[in-house]
């Protein structure tokens, strides 16, 4: 468990969902309440799926987001020691709300964050393992936390969406980015953000992770218990 806020930081990455807030905003408020009470880093790279079809394996964006809660500034040094190594490109984030979603609980904890932020489209173990290696030498030496974006199973019957989220959060709990994959795909699992799940485990190399919550469309939304969205919200430790 970590420690009380200001001690040292423990925690090196994170999973939280991105649906809308009212659906998975009380799920992703576990990990910016656990991350606060451990201690706030200089920078956030925050790794979303693409669900709009950009050209890139992966793409960042050294632009500065704009939320209702103002402006979030982009770490430069960090997208610098990206640079000619993973694509920059504004437009191809325009869409995408996997990544933006976050930053508000990120502006909400911190008075003053640094982003990263990271489209993956390509999800496969290779593009995890490539893309973890680059950011874990371009962040090698500074105080950073890897948040994945993603949501679980998607409009399938609740029960069906508990048991097919089970396994891909032992695989979490696990730190077993292959499991993550072998998972999605033996058991047809349609989770959205399995590949910076894995990214973020390849990036951060921690030693232990924590379940912090899961919960679905139906627990914060009602409606049809035949069709939810999973959610889940997990943080890793490193030693």
């Amino acid at each position: 468990m970590p420690g009380p806020e200001g001690s040292a930081r423990r925690i090196v990455s994170a999973v939280s969902p991105h649906a809308g807030y009212m659906a998975s905003g009380m799920n992703a408020a576990h990990v910016y309440k656990r991350i606060k009470e451990d201690g706030l880093p200089d920078t956030y790279v925050i790794i979303g799926p693409d669900h709009h079809g950009v050209p890139f394996d992966f793409v960042m964006c050294s632009d500065d987001y704009l939320t209702p809660m103002g402006p979030c500034r982009t770490d430069r040094e960090v997208a610098g020691a990206l640079k000619g190594m993973v694509p920059d490109s504004a437009n191809a984030h325009m869409l995408e709300h996997s990544v933006e979603v976050q930053v508000p609980f990120i502006q909400y904890i911190d008075p003053d964050p640094h982003i990263v932020p990271i489209i993956m489209s390509r999800q496969d173990p290779v593009t995890a393992r490539r893309l973890g290696e680059i950011l874990a030498n371009a962040c090698e030496g500074r105080d950073v936390v890897i948040i994945a974006s993603s949501d679980m199973s998607h409009y399938i019957p609740k029960q069906r969406a508990a048991a097919l989220d089970a396994e891909i959060i032992g695989r979490i709990a696990a730190l077993d980015p292959d499991g993550i994959f072998h998972a999605v795909r033996s058991k047809g699992i349609s989770a959205c953000g399995y590949g910076p799940i894995a990214a973020a485990i390849a990036a951060s190399r921690p030693d232990s992770a924590e379940i912090l919550k899961y919960s679905d469309s139906y627990d914060s939304l009602g409606g049809d218990p035949g069709a939810v969205v999973g959610y889940a919200s997990a943080v890793m430790y490193r030693k």
